[in-house]
């Protein structure tokens, strides 16, 4: 990835399992600034990578609960949303 400064391993560790017949999507959210490390850590679900003036964090999000948990912990932690898409299968 172009302006890659740092990458987190993560892990999907705490993903809830998706429902019969459901199958787990995956996202990609930019949020302004760089977060630190420590930050991140609040997000041991998805993997994060440093650029630009933004983090873009990408994983795993088992379902529409999963999402608007990570959006209100997003927010919770006074961070930004830039932008916001599921990634294609």
């Amino acid at each position: 990835m172009q302006g890659e400064a740092r990458q987190s391993p993560g892990r999907a560790r705490g993903l809830p399992q998706p429902s019969a017949g459901e199958q787990i999507m995956r996202y990609e959210i930019r949020v302004a600034g760089h977060m630190s490390e420590t930050l991140a850590k609040a997000f041991p679900e998805l993997r994060h990578v440093l650029i630009h003036e933004q983090t873009l964090l990408y994983g795993p999000v088992a379902d529409e609960g999963h999402l608007y948990g990570l959006l209100a912990r997003f927010q919770s932690l006074g961070l930004r949303v830039v932008e916001m898409r599921q990634l294609p299968d």
